[in-house]
C-alpha cells in the first residue's frame, strides 16, 4: 500500500491538472391535410344529398326508392372509408419520412474518433475539429472544439502516468468524496475578494468511470458546465489516469451543451 503522503500528493497534482484543462481551450415542408376540415366537407355532402325522390306513376315506386337509398347510402359509406384510408395512410407515410430523416441525421451529426494508441474511443460532433498538445512523457492531451473561433466550448482529454501503486480508481477514494475535493480545491468564491465560484452539481460511478458534473463562473463572466470522466488504464507498461472534460458556457448552452455532454458520455477504452 501507498503512504498517505504519496495519495495526497497525487490528488493535488490531479486537481492542478483539472484545473489547468477547465481553462485550456478557448480559442421542404407540405401542408398537412386536416383532418377536421375533411370531416366537415363530407359533412356537408352528406347533408346536401337530395334526399326526396317522387314518383306517381308506380304505385310500388316508394319501396324502389328506400333501396335506391339505400344502395346510395352504403355506395358513399365505401367512398368515406376509402377517403379516410388514403388520408391516414399519406399522414402515416409523411411520418415515417421524418422519422427516417432525424435518424440519418442522428447519424452524420456525429463521428466515432478512435485511439489505437491510447485505446479509447469517443463520438464526437462531426464538424469539430481535433487538436493534440506534445506529451512530456507523464502527460499528453488531445482536445476537441468547434470551428467557430469565439467559441469557449470544448471537450478534451488528458493522459497522465500514474505511479504503480495507483492502480483503479477506488486509489482516489470514493466518487463522492473526490467529487468534493475537486470543487472544493477549484473553489475560490470564500476569498476577498471573491474568485471563481465552484459548485458540484451530480456524480456517480459507472463502467469502471466516475462521473462528476460541476459548474464554474467567475465574477463577472459567464457560468461555465463542465462534465468530467475518469477512468485508469494499463497501456503494457504502466497505469495511466484519463480524464475527459467537457465545457460549455451559458451563452452557447443551446448551441452546443448537448453535444458536450453527448461526447463526454460516449467515452469507452478499447
Amino acid at each position: 500500500m501507498f503512504c498517505q503522503a504519496e495519495r495526497m500528493k497525487m490528488e493535488l497534482a490531479l486537481i492542478s491538472s483539472l484545473r489547468s484543462q477547465c481553462g485550456l481551450l478557448f480559442p421542404h415542408s407540405a401542408t398537412p391535410i386536416s383532418a377536421s376540415a375533411t370531416h366537415l366537407h363530407l359533412k356537408e355532402l352528406r347533408n346536401n344529398r337530395n334526399s326526396y325522390i317522387y314518383c306517381t306513376k308506380n304505385p310500388g315506386c316508394e319501396g324502389d326508392q328506400r333501396v335506391r337509398e339505400q344502395s346510395l347510402s352504403k355506395r358513399r359509406d365505401l367512398l368515406l372509408q376509402a377517403a379516410t384510408f388514403l388520408v391516414a395512410s399519406s399522414s402515416l407515410s409523411a411520418f415515417n419520412t421524418l422519422v427516417a430523416r432525424a435518424q440519418n441525421e442522428a447519424v452524420t451529426e456525429f463521428r466515432v474518433y478512435t485511439d489505437d494508441v491510447n485505446k479509447f474511443k469517443i463520438s464526437i460532433p462531426s464538424d469539430w475539429e481535433i487538436g493534440s498538445g506534445e506529451g512530456d512523457g507523464v502527460r499528453s492531451l488531445i482536445a476537441f472544439y468547434p470551428q467557430e473561433p469565439s467559441s469557449s466550448s470544448n471537450v478534451s482529454i488528458m493522459i497522465t502516468t500514474l505511479g504503480a501503486d495507483f492502480t483503479t480508481l477506488g486509489s482516489f477514494g470514493r466518487v463522492d468524496a473526490f467529487a468534493d475535493n475537486l470543487v472544493s480545491g477549484l473553489d475560490r468564491s470564500w476569498k476577498r475578494p471573491p474568485g471563481v465560484k465552484a459548485k458540484l452539481i451530480d456524480c456517480k460511478s459507472a463502467n469502471g468511470l466516475y462521473y462528476i458534473d460541476y459548474t464554474l463562473q467567475n465574477p463577472g463572466e459567464s457560468m461555465r458546465h463542465l462534465s468530467t470522466v475518469l477512468g485508469i488504464a494499463n497501456n503494457g507498461l504502466y497505469n495511466r489516469l484519463y480524464t475527459i472534460t467537457g465545457q460549455c458556457v451559458d451563452d452557447e448552452s443551446e448551441k452546443y451543451c448537448a453535444k458536450v455532454e453527448k461526447a463526454v458520455a460516449s467515452f469507452r477504452f478499447i
